[in-house]
């Protein structure tokens, strides 16, 4: 528990430094910058276990004696690599939101505090092992950014308007998933996620259509929180009046809180919940979860292709970018062997590791060619920043080919072969063809604003300065998709060493 606990102090003393240090902005945020690089020290260095703390049992039938089912928190390597990314998350948008602590566009010690709360329920999502844990740990990372998204004096009245979007939307999709979980544990008596299909009330026919309904409510609630299609009308309004920092957070970090609770539910239903001839598990996840990733691959394309502001078109970017992560879970429909959907749930993760790097490096981008707006602006903006600041500029290109999939950056070309070799492997020809066929219209999408980088303006101004946080921000996003461009066996290692 010690990466939660560093994550949790981490809170807990900018919340004091605050108060000792007002006005001054530079010591809540340094103390955030700190804590959120401790929790990443402390988590790729703590040892992982398959045995965690809080653990459940279960009587075997016939006999009374207790089998260990599951921990409420079980800190794997799933759990470490998870942990690692959330921490980096937070300490990028940290950087990026240093310039509007500085000018007082938000008071410093409440924005770096509900950071750190946001941080550390990301840390303990990663290693939630049951329903209870998971929703808790999920809801602890979503809560704080409401206020994170209003928290912005420039802005207030979009932002404003954009939290109210974000917290009705995110409060239906909970419900669904509380509603979710709620008929799972009717069907099975109990909240361990391992247990959930070798519970005796489970293995009665009368509880499995509960159990079906259950699953497939929880995947759909969980799919608000990475804005899939048709759930993702919350997203553009809501990462156009926040502040780019927070939209990048949302986009990234949130993003990948998502793809987690997905990805343990899937993992720990499926465990034990295809066994004999029964694939109902199998195909109620695969169906709930390939009509996501279609319609998110398909809307957020199509839509995107219409925007003109640089962070409405980042978000419906985004919305197709969450079909491509979900898209491996989809090819579930055609397995019948519990052991066969690993390679599906590791493309997935696979891919969001791959995205959060050039996301991350988009947004950065974004923020270091317009320092002192408190919105992205318009594509027209754009226009002619490929002559005044070239390498900013180029970072920006950057960022887009390799979302869009295409060389020098080879990040994002690697992360969708990863996926379509991981549908043809499980003979999901049709979602391989549709996430090819996506990928292709995809680079319409992201021509646009690098066509509008290295467009003549009519007037050239001079390039503003770049603060030095965003500047330090987009230059680690930038090196990581480099690294990964080089090495993306890296990748590969980490997420296979879930298993």
């Amino acid at each position: 528990m010690l990466p939660l606990l560093v994550a949790a102090g981490t809170a807990l003393a900018v919340l004091v430094v605050d108060l000792v240090t007002q006005p001054r902005w530079r010591w809540p945020l340094g103390v955030g910058l700190l804590g959120a690089v401790a929790t990443a020290v402390t988590a790729a260095l703590t040892e992982p276990r398959q045995i965690g703390t809080f653990c459940a049992g279960l009587a075997a039938p016939g006999s009374d004696a207790i089998m260990p089912v599951d921990c409420a928190l079980v800190f794997d390597s799933r759990a470490r690599l998870v942990s690692v990314l959330i921490a980096a998350l937070t300490v990028g948008a940290l950087l990026l939101y240093a310039p509007a602590l500085r000018r007082g566009d938000a008071p410093a010690g409440e924005t770096v505090f509900l950071f750190a709360c946001a941080m550390t329920g990301g840390v303990a999502l990663a290693a939630a092992g049951d329903l209870i844990t998971l929703i808790v740990a999920l809801e602890t990372l979503t809560i704080p950014l409401y206020a994170l998204v209003a928290l912005h004096r420039r802005r207030a009245g979009e932002a404003a308007a954009a939290a109210v979007t974000f917290f009705v939307n995110s409060v239906a999709a909970t419900a669904v998933s509380l509603l979710g979980a709620a008929l799972l544990y009717l069907a099975s008596g109990t909240v361990q996620l391992r247990g959930l299909v070798s519970a005796p009330l489970f293995a009665t026919g009368e509880w499995r259509p509960v159990a079906l309904t259950g699953l497939a409510l929880i995947l759909v609630g969980l799919g608000f929180k990475v804005a899939a299609a048709p759930l993702h009308a919350w997203a553009p309004a809501t990462y156009e009046g926040a502040p780019v920092p927070v939209a990048a957070f949302l986009s990234t970090a949130s993003k990948l809180g998502g793809v987690v609770a997905i990805l343990i539910v899937v993992d720990g239903v499926l465990a034990t919940g295809a066994a004999g001839d029964d694939r109902s598990m199998f195909i109620t996840a695969g169906i709930t979860l390939a009509v996501l990733a279609a319609l998110s691959m398909l809307v957020g394309t199509l839509v995107a292709l219409r925007q003109r502001r640089t962070v409405r078109l980042l978000a419906w970017s985004s919305i197709a970018q969450a079909g491509f992560i979900l898209a491996p879970l989809g090819g579930l429909t055609g397995l019948a062997l519990a052991g066969q959907a690993d390679g599906l749930l590791d493309a997935a993760l696979e891919y969001t590791v791959f995205f959060l790097v050039l996301e991350l490096a988009a947004f950065s981008a974004v923020v270091a060619l317009r320092p002192e707006a408190p919105d992205g602006g318009t594509l027209e903006d754009l226009r002619g920043l490929g002559r005044t600041a070239p390498w900013r500029a180029a970072a920006l290109t950057f960022a887009l080919v390799g979302l869009a999939g295409l060389p020098p950056m080879l990040a994002g070309l690697f992360a969708k072969i990863t996926v379509i070799q991981a549908l043809l492997r499980v003979d999901s020809y049709r979602l391989a063809v549709l996430v090819a066929l996506i990928s292709v219209v995809g680079l319409a999408v992201y021509w646009r604003p690098i066509a509008a980088l290295y467009r003549a303006a009519p007037d050239l101004a001079p390039a503003t300065r770049v603060p030095w946080a965003p500047a330090a921000a987009l230059g680690l996003a930038i090196a990581a998709g480099l690294l990964l461009t080089v090495d993306p066996q890296l990748v590969y290692t980490a997420v296979s060493a879930w298993r």
